[in-house]
């Protein structure tokens, strides 16, 4: 008796004093949350933008021998990994382990090319990124500000950086195509303000003064940032501008496509593969793009004949020509996309049964880029920092951005389109890898590209050139699978790429050479939408073939958005596990 009583006493002892056995979904928890530390600790502004708030003095280290080292570490984090077992987590552990291991394995194969010497294309920069900073900061207090401006006065060392990674990568032949640089000097010496105040980067001292600062210490504070930007940050824009017009262009390439670089045709498979999250292959992508293509030109030669014009170039012809379709100022275009974003946020309960809560704003894009970049784009926003999303519109060469473009460009980055996604997302109950890291561009752009189609579905497209506009912004897509792999992969030149987007499209030529010049200097991203949106609208046909009378539109799209932005193959396992669950409990499906 006594001997059994020591044993159930040591027993206990063992049982407080030895910690239990971790399993698969501790071991997975573990990495996570370490994982998620390391990628705050390694990206200062990015923990800022995400509400962490301990690095917000911090700009980053952007050198070589840093991104080794994370390197080292991403293999550590990817070989812990691996060594857990799939047996034992559950359907969202398995999802976890999916996403962060394909963020990992694309991350450490990519930094093995020698083209992570390159620094920008024609779309983005990290000296426009710095001009973002202010963005999606957090200003409630006065070590806010004097936080931000700690950063900008490290911009220096960090400028110094990226110039020596750039002059590396020219003299080992990574650099971009003459053709794809027109004014790219100048989105960079357009942030020189000499007069401070119009600084993009002394925003956030030109509203009023917040209450928890006193007059004193703001009018310090106004004094610190004007000789930030006059003393630091508009000479590190000059040398950069400089060094770029001098003696970058003088070295650019002469081939528009990336093949032409050392290792390049092999680089250029790999983005392939990392952007679309698939294996297709350059000639596959190629092949699905004349397809879709050869299907939309019919369509739009119906829609044509609809609105009385004997073939779909002369209604294009028509819509590109004549002046009721442009805007005469730039406000009147603001307002014409402001309505038409109203509209559709309207309709947004009969597409969704949960709808993202952070709201929108709509701004203009900043003037020394509007002119070389896109016809709009979304920023998001961020919860933590009290920031909206924002949907910035083109308000440059306004004989250029028709307005029966903008139901498809409004539907693509506002509702239901890239706002409604990424904010959700931001709302999830999930990993903050989950929520904030993870953002595939198959599933985010094919996503955003899907929801132009909702547009059917709301009568958005209510007149022939509205209707028109939707097939030319689908036909853009689809011609960026012909012309980015024409580029990248078979030779093509810019010229034939840019006339294949004329022949296909009802685009602007500015919109065209703008658009052209980014998949030039950004190899493999445009290839993601046409077939993210593919795979979605696939996944739909089949909801509704095997559903049938219970297919519920807004339980399907509760569905894709539900876990996040997601590789594709991961998506489509996840509804198929949907469909089986409405199938089984089909009363659920409008829940």
């Amino acid at each position: 008796m006594r001997r059994a009583l020591m044993s159930l006493v040591m027993g206990a002892v063992l049982a407080i004093s030895t910690p239990a056995v971790a399993g698969p979904s501790e071991d997975l928890d573990a990495l996570l949350k370490d994982h998620w530390q390391w990628v705050l600790k390694h990206n200062p502004t990015f923990a800022s933008s995400v509400g962490v708030h301990r690095y917000d003095d911090q700009l980053g280290d952007v050198s070589l021998a840093a991104r080794d080292r994370e390197l080292a570490d991403e293999k550590r984090f990817l070989a812990r990994l691996e060594a857990i077992p799939e047996t034992g987590l559950s359907e969202e552990g398995r999802i976890d382990k999916a996403v962060l291991h394909r963020i990992l394995s694309d991350d450490i194969e990519g930094n093995g090319f020698g083209q992570r010497t390159v620094l920008f294309t024609s779309y983005s920069s990290p000296w426009q990124g710095l001009a973002w900073l202010a963005t999606g900061s957090r200003f409630d207090t006065e070590a806010d500000f004097a936080n931000y401006l700690t950063r900008l006065s490290k911009f220096p060392a960090q400028n110094a950086e990226l110039l020596k990674i750039t002059q590396q990568a020219v003299a080992q032949g990574y650099v971009q195509p003459c053709v794809a640089l027109d004014g790219f000097a100048g989105t960079i010496s357009g942030l020189v303000a000499e007069d401070p105040t119009e600084s993009r980067f002394y925003e956030p001292f030109a509203g009023p003064r917040p209450g928890t600062i006193s007059v004193r210490r703001w009018q310090a504070l106004q004094a610190r940032a004007k000789t930030v930007i006059t003393d630091v940050l508009n000479p590190e824009f000059r040398k950069a501008a400089d060094y770029i017009a001098q003696d970058y262009m003088p070295h650019c390439a002469k081939t528009a496509g990336v093949s032409a670089q050392p290792d390049g045709k092999r680089y250029y498979a790999y983005r392939a593969r990392v952007e679309t999250t698939t294996d297709y292959t350059p000639a596959q992508i190629h092949r699905i793009g004349l397809d879709e293509i050869a299907r939309i030109d019919k369509e739009m030669e119906a829609v044509a004949k609809q609105a009385g014009y004997d073939s779909r170039d002369a209604f294009i012809d028509h819509l590109r020509t004549d002046p009721q379709y442009y805007a005469e100022t730039p406000e009147e275009l603001l307002a014409r996309s402001a309505l038409i974003a109203k509209t559709i946020d309207g309709h947004m309960p009969e597409l969704f049964g949960r709808l993202a809560r952070l709201p929108y704003g709509i701004k203009p894009i900043p003037a020394e880029t509007a002119e070389g970049t896109t016809t709009a784009y979304y920023s998001p926003g961020s919860p933590q920092n009290g920031v909206a999303g924002t949907y910035y519109v083109n308000t440059s060469k306004l004989d250029q951005r028709p307005f029966w473009e903008m139901p498809s460009l409004t539907m693509h980055e506002a509702v239901p389109g890239h706002h409604q996604q990424i904010a959700l997302q931001q709302e999830l109950d999930l990993p903050p890898m989950r929520r904030y890291l993870a953002h595939f561009t198959a599933f985010t752009e094919g996503w955003a590209l899907y929801a132009e189609t909702l547009g059917d579905e709301i009568g958005m497209y209510d007149t022939p050139a509205k209707r028109m506009g939707r097939l030319s912004y689908d036909a853009w897509r689809a011609a960026r699978l012909v012309v980015d792999t024409g580029i990248h992969s078979m030779g093509w030149s810019k010229e034939k790429a840019v006339a294949f987007m004329k022949a296909h499209t009802a685009l602007s030529d500015a919109n065209i050479d703008a658009e052209v010049n980014r998949y030039i200097s950004w190899p493999g991203q445009a290839l993601a939408y046409k077939i993210g949106e593919l795979r979605i609208r696939a996944l739909r046909r089949k909801a509704e073939r095997e559903l049938g009378d219970d297919f519920r539109l807004r339980a399907f799209h509760d569905a894709v958005l539900e876990e996040g932005s997601l590789p594709l193959d991961v998506l489509e396992a996840h509804i198929d596990r949907w469909i089986v669950a409405q199938k089984a409990e089909p009363a659920a499906s409008e829940s």
